[in-house]
């Protein structure tokens, strides 16, 4: 019991002694295919470079979570910095409103899906 609590508190000193700073995310929204009116999607919703690993993703449409939604692994790179990739599959239509919502460390920000057509 006493190796484990001194390792927990060697990865606390070593994560508060270099890795403590916080990281916005980065935030990318698109969809799989080119967005077309009526026709069957997916939108993609890739988070990166933040730190904390404390996040949140919920993927939107006109305020209604998207059912069936899948999340990556969360992964990290050699500096600390994570990323999660969340997508849903949905059908836009005209008029709607599609965007990834991303909570950090109680920050949230939406981030809008434009179909560009």
């Amino acid at each position: 019991m006493m190796k484990v609590a001194l390792v927990f508190a060697a990865l606390a000193a070593l994560c508060c002694s270099v890795h403590c700073k916080i990281s916005a995310p980065k935030v990318v929204v698109y969809s799989r295919d080119p967005g077309q009116f009526g026709q069957a999607n997916t939108f993609i919703c890739h988070v990166s470079n933040f730190h904390p690993p404390d996040i949140n993703i919920e993927l939107l449409k006109n305020g209604e979570v998207l059912p069936d939604s899948t999340q990556t692994d969360l992964a990290f790179k050699q500096d600390w910095h994570f990323h999660l990739t969340k997508s849903a599959p949905f059908t836009p239509a005209q008029g709607d409103k599609v965007l990834c919502r991303v909570t950090h460390i109680g920050s949230s920000k939406e981030y809008t899906w434009d179909s560009n057509m």
